[in-house]
């Protein structure tokens, strides 16, 4: 400025020159190039890219089409680079395996854009090369093996802006110069090994939407600073501090951020008290102060907070009562104050919280009787009460849908299990009696004789039961040698069973046994008594909002699945026999069939399967080792085999599945889908049906107009089926947000950026030269599944037909063989 007003030629004459010298520079790394397809490719940008490949170790061959040549480096036939003019603007690489390191020569691109690196073995240093890239807009180097420190370069890319390079190993201090673009609006540096404080100059950036710092070694404290000074508006609208070791207070000035969704302060040393001034964030859906020190009380002024969906103050030293704040926070989901000092009554106005379905008061000293509007929590899915000083009675509904575990540690609390009975009123006082109208009775002490005749007599009735107990384990050992060594007429020639073990007529019913009860059997591979059932050795398997299910391994060996339903939580016996038989009727490949039901004695209710020995389709997809691949028919015989089940379930059996996910997919040993839970809503309250679409929610496979409507149907059936594709296509869990989006909103997010190949499971991209079109169509069909809308989705008729357009070669090898419509035999087995 100074040169220009004092000599403004001279000012004029640098600018002119400087102009000249970019164009020469220019004119000579064009001229410098080569000229293939009509395309002109800077020579500069093709050295940095061989520099590039070469510090690169390509384990699966994905840079062979980098040829020494050069030749379609620029028009496509370099996988992963586009070009705009003959210059490099984009390195698109991820999930490709690649190791080794980042060249520095990536400065040289000049008009690089973006690098996208993410999901790969990379290790080294960032290069501080790219603070030269004068145009870089995004770097995507997230879950690769990075170390080193943050290059303060960085800060000198002023149109940054998404800085992640989040899960690697880097160190150091975040650097402050990462705030001097005024454009950044995403940084995410989580799961890493940072130290030192938090940059003030975050604090003030006003083009932040999403800061992400959790797990990492960030000390100091928070800075109370955000939002500068004066009306100027701040965009930041999620910020993730929890897992490092940030102390003192939470910052007053977080509430000028009024557009923030997120807070995430959990797992530090945060002290102090929680400041009144974070009830106006009026936007705040998600709330979380767990795990720290933090002290006082709960801050009334929270119950502003109306679009709160998450508050997670646990495991702190909050005390006092809670004042009746709750009945604004209609949005409430979950609600976690456990582990803190509270004292005094539970509010009732928790009971206003409808959308509520987690809700953990544990581990305080609240004190006084379980409000009994917690009985109209229809949503509840999780709650604990255990370890407080409440007492009375636990409302009915409350003791019927949870275990003791919920309730121990209250020692004055009854009536939420058989041990713990609420003792019954005390009988009415009658008027004491005069002398004149009571009765003269004459008190006369026990001899020794009397006493010695009582004790005998006790004894004699002691040793009568333990002999009758002995009595009966014998006679039930001797029958089971003589069933073992077939000395003994089995059952199955009462009922009517044939040779082959499928009983006559299609069903029989056998009452009774040594244990009582009712078993009513449907046809299948092997039949059993109820004595059989009830004595198998159990394992279990996993828990639902329906019950719990078990292996049950016979004494035969075999080995069947079996479901107890939770108590009071179904229909009547009448009205539940009758569903269950129309249940036991239905048979298709791709369902898993209902083999007998038993009715106890006491009212509890098993239902008996096929048990597959592959498990679900969850644990099969998320819970393998690194060495164990799934490939792409697999994956696609499965998404066929469960669509066929759904439509015979749709078309034949007039069914909704209302709960599909891919727990409820059973997979046998040739990984052949089943799908499973299908009509076991006719055999439920109402309650416990509503409790099962707020947990497909959790879940991320619930349509979202379920919020709304209630009641499923065979559209909100299909967007399950979409999300089951997708979570095939991806590996990812739907029940896993992803940067705040669940899976469907995650894809589309992707696909809409045009990186579409990002979305796919690294398994499958291995493959990707021979099945690109058939993971593109598939792609396309899931998300027509998941569509917002439910009109615009198809019908799953639809969905089998374009499945097998896709992939025809499964068309006649998977289970069924064809769509669906055509009734399978009776017996598959």
């Amino acid at each position: 400025m100074f040169m220009e007003d004092t000599y403004p030629f001279r000012g004029k004459y640098f600018l002119y020159v400087n102009l000249f010298l970019f164009i020469l520079a220019s004119s000579s790394r064009f001229a410098s190039g080569q000229k293939w397809d009509g395309v002109v490719v800077a020579q500069a940008d093709y050295q940095a890219l061989r520099a590039i490949k070469n510090e690169l170790v390509d384990f699966r061959g994905y840079l062979r089409s980098w040829n020494d040549s050069g030749y379609g480096a620029c028009s496509g036939g370099w996988v992963g680079i586009k070009c705009v003019k003959g210059e490099v603007i984009a390195i698109q690489l991820p999930w490709k395996g690649l190791g080794g390191r980042i060249s520095e020569k990536i400065g040289q691109l000049q008009a690089l854009r973006k690098i996208s690196m993410h999901d790969n073995v990379l290790a080294g240093a960032i290069p501080q090369s790219l603070g030269f890239l004068r145009n870089l807009r995004g770097v995507y180097l997230f879950n690769n093996r990075l170390s080193g420190s943050i290059p303060a370069s960085l800060g000198n890319c002023p149109i940054l802006q998404t800085l992640d390079v989040s899960n690697n190993s880097l160190v150091g201090s975040i650097p402050p110069s990462l705030a001097n673009s005024t454009r950044l609006y995403r940084l995410n540096l989580s799961f890493n090994s940072l130290t030192g404080p938090v940059p003030v100059s975050l604090t003030r950036s006003r083009s932040l939407i999403f800061l992400a710092l959790q797990h990492n070694n960030l000390s100091g404290s928070i800075p109370d600073s955000w939002g500068g000074e004066g009306n100027k508006s701040y965009l930041l609208q999620f910020l993730t501090l929890d897992h490092n070791r940030v102390s003192g207070n939470i910052p007053a000035t977080l509430s000028k951020l009024d557009l923030l969704q997120e807070i995430s302060l959990g797992h530090n040393h945060i002290s102090g008290t929680i400041p009144s001034e974070l009830g106006s964030l009026s936007r705040l859906q998600s709330l979380d102060l767990s795990n720290n020190a933090i002290s006082g009380k709960f801050p009334s002024s929270f119950s502003n907070l109306s679009s709160l969906v998450s508050l997670n103050l646990g495991g702190n030293l909050l005390d006092n009562q809670i004042p009746e704040v709750f009945d604004r926070l209609h949005n409430l989901s979950v609600l976690d104050l456990k582990n803190n000092k509270f004292e005094g009554p539970i509010p009732v106005t928790i009971g206003n919280l409808s959308s509520i379905n987690q809700l953990d008061l544990s581990q305080n000293n609240f004190s006084g009787g379980l409000p009994v509007s917690l009985d109209h929590l229809a949503n509840l899915t999780s709650f604990n009460v255990s370890y407080n000083n409440l007492s009375g009675p636990v409302p009915s509904l409350l003791s019927k849908k949870f275990n003791s575990s919920s309730f121990v540690g209250n020692l004055q609390l009854c009536g939420y299990s058989a041990s713990t009975p609420c003792a019954s009123p005390p009988p009415a006082i009658l008027p004491a009696l005069t002398p004149q109208e009571a009765p003269k009775h004459r008190h006369r002490k026990l001899s020794i004789k009397d006493i010695a005749l009582i004790a005998g007599g006790a004894l004699l009735g002691v040793l009568l039961v333990l002999c009758c107990i002995l009595l009966c384990c014998l006679m039930r050992k001797r029958a089971a040698k003589n069933q073992k060594n077939g000395k003994s007429v089995t059952k199955a020639a009462v009922v009517g069973k044939t040779e082959k073990g499928a009983p006559a007529g299609g069903a029989e019913v056998e009452s009774g046994g040594e244990m009582g009860g009712k078993l009513v059997h449907f046809d299948g591979p092997f039949v059993f008594t109820a004595d059989d059932l009830l004595c198998a050795t159990a394992e279990i398997m996993g828990k639902s909002t329906y019950g719990t299910a078990y292996k049950a391994t016979l004494e035969d060996g075999n080995q069947v699945a079996v479901k107890r339903l939770r108590e009071k939580t179904t229909k009547g016996q009448r009205e539940f026999e009758t569903e269950a038989a129309a249940i036991g009727k239905i048979r298709h490949p791709n369902l898993l069939a209902l083999r007998a039901y038993y009715l106890g004695p006491k009212g509890e209710k098993l239902l008996v399967f096929d048990y597959m020995p592959r498990g679900s389709l969850a644990s099969f997809l998320h819970a393998r080792g690194p060495e164990t691949t799934i490939s792409w028919p697999t994956r696609m015989n499965i998404a066929i085999g469960v669509a066929r089940g759904l439509n015979h379930l749709h078309k034949k059996e007039n069914i909704i599945h209302g709960n599909l996910t891919a727990s409820n997919i059973l997979l046998d040993e040739q990984t052949n889908a089943h799908i499973a839970d299908y009509g076991i809503s006719r055999l439920m309250t109402a309650a416990a049906n509503t409790n099962v679409i707020a947990t497909a929610g959790a879940l991320g496979y619930r349509a979202p107009e379920l919020s709304k409507l209630k009641n499923a149907n065979t559209k909100t059936d299909v967007y399950s089926l979409g999300v089951i594709i997708l979570e095939l296509l991806t590996g990812k869990s739907p029940g896993e947000p992803m940067n705040g989006m669940d899976l469907p909103q995650w894809v589309a997010s992707i696909v809409k950026e045009e990186w579409t190949n990002e979305v796919f499971d690294l398994e499958l991209m291995r493959d990707a030269p021979n099945i690109g079109d058939e993971l593109l169509n598939t792609l396309k069909l899931a998300l027509h599944c998941v569509d917002p809308s439910p009109s615009a989705r198809p019908e799953v008729e639809q969905v089998i037909q374009q499945l097998e357009e896709i992939k025809p070669d499964l068309y006649a090898t998977s289970a069924g063989g064809d769509s669906g419509a055509k009734a399978p035999p009776t017996n598959e087995d």
